[in-house]
């Protein structure tokens, strides 16, 4: 790449297709070979367009922030049908918790990826079919497959997020490892605005309080409940017209917690041998443990996400290979219980998508551990373990439709 942009220095067409080749590998080169060319008029400009960030905060048009508060509006307007439909909470929220926020960031990228109607009807079909499956689904007590298919319903609606989010480049791969770190950047400035929410609430009901006036029912049911709505709303709003917001951040976090995820589960299971706890007997502990797993590997994919832009992160790199390794070591010991459970008791909804899981989740770690491992030996790149990542997302979406739309009818909706 070195050689190629000294050759093709002066040739603005060339440039541009190395660059657009390996966008993260010609930035490094560049960089690396510009003092022997920064004579070069084309140089000086590609230096300053690889360089170029901006300092200022931008709050977009007055369009783009009304459209803002309508989707905020409407998120908000979901959130309280139960009260305002006389319909049972617990009834409504297991149900439709995902349709609150999923339907209006999706509506949001739709505007701004500025998609074609032939690829906003597939979306808007599989938020109404879900949304329809759902809500239609029998009220029966102790319902496995209800449960599971809410689960994998957000599961179902977040890809569908994911391909709003990818626009017009929905066959790229490399754009599923975009919404990873999306996803990342997302939680991390949500979380912020909901600290910042929880400081004014704190003080505007002591304030409230110091004069007689107990505010705390009214402004939970609506303030609360907006104000909740509104914060991942405003979170992709802010991330997508600001990314240096958590631009600098996001790294940071990625490479103090991947370390600390590592000892964290060493130690975990270190001590899983003298508990005397094992997820073989034990069916709330095999849970517990593959909430573990799914949060470990929802951390590798995080990282990863975060220092694909550079591939100078050979100590991380080591971090993300072990921390794979130790992962497949758990995911090991859920798949044989999940088998032993099934061997001793037979075959249950929950015990089904549970292997299904754990089988999915096994095959994709496999994929990571591998391209991480040759990125370490120097025979593959870190963008390798990226695509590894984002080729995969499409089967975690069709396991969410099995489960989902499937599963209660193969098992009689019990």
């Amino acid at each position: 790449m070195k050689k190629a942009i000294i050759e093709k220095r002066n040739d603005p067409r060339e440039l541009e297709k190395l660059y657009r080749s390996n966008k993260t590998a010609f930035k490094e080169a560049f960089i690396s070979v510009y003092p022997q060319i920064k004579e070069s008029p084309l140089a000086e400009y590609w230096n300053e367009r690889l360089n170029y960030s901006t300092e200022g905060f931008e709050w977009g048009t007055s369009k783009d922030l009304f459209f803002l508060f309508i989707l905020w509006a409407i998120a908000g307007l979901i959130a309280k049908l139960p009260a305002l439909l006389q319909i049972e909470e617990d009834y409504f929220y297991a149900r439709n918790i995902g349709f609150i926020i999923f339907p209006a960031l999706t509506a949001y990228f739709i505007r701004k990826n500025q998609l074609p109607t032939g690829k906003i009807l597939p979306l808007a079909l599989g938020i109404i079919l879900g949304l329809v499956f759902i809500n239609l689904f029998p009220d029966l007590p102790d319902s496995d497959t209800l449960l599971l298919s809410s689960i994998h319903m957000l599961l179902f609606l977040w890809v569908i997020l994911g391909w709003a989010f990818k626009g017009r480049r929905a066959s790229n791969p490399g754009k599923w490892l975009e919404y990873l770190k999306y996803n990342g950047d997302t939680i991390i400035m949500t979380a912020l605005i909901l600290m910042t929410g929880g400081l004014l609430t704190a003080l505007t009901i002591g304030l409230f309080t110091t004069i007689g006036i107990q505010i705390e029912t009214f402004y939970f049911n609506y303030i609360g409940i907006f104000g909740l709505c509104a914060a991942p709303i405003a979170g992709t709003y802010l991330t997508q017209t600001n990314p240096q917001l958590v631009g600098k951040v996001s790294p940071v976090i990625a490479k103090i917690f991947s370390p600390l995820v590592l000892v964290m589960l060493l130690i975990y299971l270190l001590t899983m041998i003298y508990s005397g706890k094992d997820p073989y007997n034990d069916r709330e502990f095999l849970l517990i443990f593959n909430g573990l797993l799914i949060g470990v590997m929802a951390i590798i994919f995080f990282s990863v996400s975060e220092i694909a832009a550079s591939t100078k992160h050979k100590r991380e790199i080591w971090v993300l290979l072990i921390l794979s390794l130790l992962t497949l070591i758990v995911n090991g010991i859920a798949l044989s219980a999940i088998l032993f459970r099934i061997s001793e008791w037979g075959i249950t909804p929950n015990r089904a998508a549970v292997l299904g899981g754990n089988v999915l989740i096994l095959i994709h770690l496999l994929m990571v551990t591998f391209h991480l491992y040759r990125v370490i030996a120097r025979q593959g790149q870190i963008t390798q373990v990226g695509k590894a990542i984002g080729i995969y997302i499409p089967v975690y979406f069709i396991w969410s439709i099995i489960v989902t739309f499937l599963f209660p009818w193969l098992f009689g909706f019990g």
